[in-house]
């Protein structure tokens, strides 16, 4: 499981420290991709060979998943840490996500995501301010 927040900058080859506590459960090489809200999804092989399933029994009669599976896919990749725990980040990843120096590595439960420090705090606060409403309407989840 992944938790916790940690501050790391993007260098200018598009390296990025992955903080220690998450390597130990990503292993030597992840899965990298577009995520949801402009930031990037990382997951272990084994999680992303769940998730794999899971959208290859989507419709492919369905529109909405076609694209969703496109969008997921065609960003993947697999990142390797080298022995200083840093990855590099491909081009059309940072420039999907706005990585440009300052990141937030999150770790969100079965994932990691990696946000820019301006886009993270400006979704934070805004979250932050609907909290109690979000949390209401996690009542019918069983949380």
């Amino acid at each position: 499981m992944f938790m916790g927040e940690y501050h790391h900058n993007v260098d200018t080859k598009g390296r990025l420290i992955v903080p220690a506590k998450f390597r130990e459960h990503l292993g030597e090489t992840f899965v990298l991709t577009r995520g949801l809200d402009q930031c990037l999804f990382g997951y272990p092989q084994s999680e992303w060979a769940v998730i794999e399933e899971k959208l290859k029994g989507l419709p492919l009669t369905k529109k909405d998943a076609r694209a969703f599976t496109r969008f997921f896919f065609s960003g993947a990749t697999e990142c390797e840490v080298d022995k200083q725990g840093r990855i590099n980040i491909p081009t059309p990843l940072m420039q999907y996500g706005k990585l440009e120096k300052e990141c937030v590595v999150l770790g969100v439960s079965n994932r990691i995501e990696i946000w820019s420090k301006e886009l993270w705090e400006d979704y934070f606060v805004e979250s932050e301010e609907s909290f109690a409403e979000i949390a209401e309407n996690m009542i019918g989840f069983d949380i």
